[in-house]
């Protein structure tokens, strides 16, 4: 009776899973479907440098894309990394999504060049990957590690993505950046709580 109960409450999970990844990427496309349709013109409200808009930026910018393609490059990363940090928990997935978009927006805001705007859900990746690296590096339990280890070498490569001049062209490395520091500020506080 107990493994029956056990087995519905995982596939309860998963569903929630399955569930949160499809609205998120739901309202990324549909967002982008309507971008197409008015030219274009949604890109605008991102991250910009430094002025009162690029602040309202900061919480719209993970949901805009600049174009399909840069929106299916997301969508990958989203899925896989977004579902393992929910695998440890909503509540740390909820955390490491806000402190990804809050830590990744105002870095970019602060520091990117004048004129330009950001947008996109890769701060958001790099936030689920900072939070997946440090978890095991915090937590030093077998299966944490492990964790840290795949995820370490199946994704590794980003690491560039965080680094000027290795991003590159039109990508922005500074939202990369701050939004893998939000991840593992968060690794960082779930530690405590453990």
């Amino acid at each position: 009776m107990d493994s029956a109960r056990d087995e519905g409450s995982v596939r309860e999970e998963l569903h929630t899973i399955r569930r949160i990844l499809i609205g998120m990427l739901a309202t990324m496309w549909v967002l982008e479907l309507v971008d197409f349709l008015i030219g274009g013109r949604l890109d605008a409200l991102g991250i910009t440098p430094r002025s009162v808009q690029g602040l309202f930026g900061i919480l719209v910018a993970p949901l805009l894309h600049g174009g399909g393609g840069h929106l299916i490059s997301n969508t990958f990363g989203l899925v896989v990394l977004g579902a393992l940090v929910l695998m440890w928990g909503r509540r740390e997935f909820f955390a490491v999504s806000a402190a990804s978009v809050v830590v990744g927006g105002l870095g970019t805001w602060l520091i990117a060049a004048p004129g330009t705007t950001h947008i996109g859900a890769s701060g958001m990746i790099f936030g689920y990957f900072g939070y997946l690296l440090a978890r095991g590096f915090y937590e030093r339990r077998v299966g944490s590690l492990l964790l840290t280890a795949v995820v370490a070498l199946c994704f590794g490569g980003m690491i560039g993505g965080v680094v000027p001049g290795l991003a590159g062209p039109g990508i922005s490395w500074e939202c990369h950046l701050f939004g893998a520091l939000g991840g593992l500020l968060v690794a960082r506080r779930f530690r405590k709580a453990r």
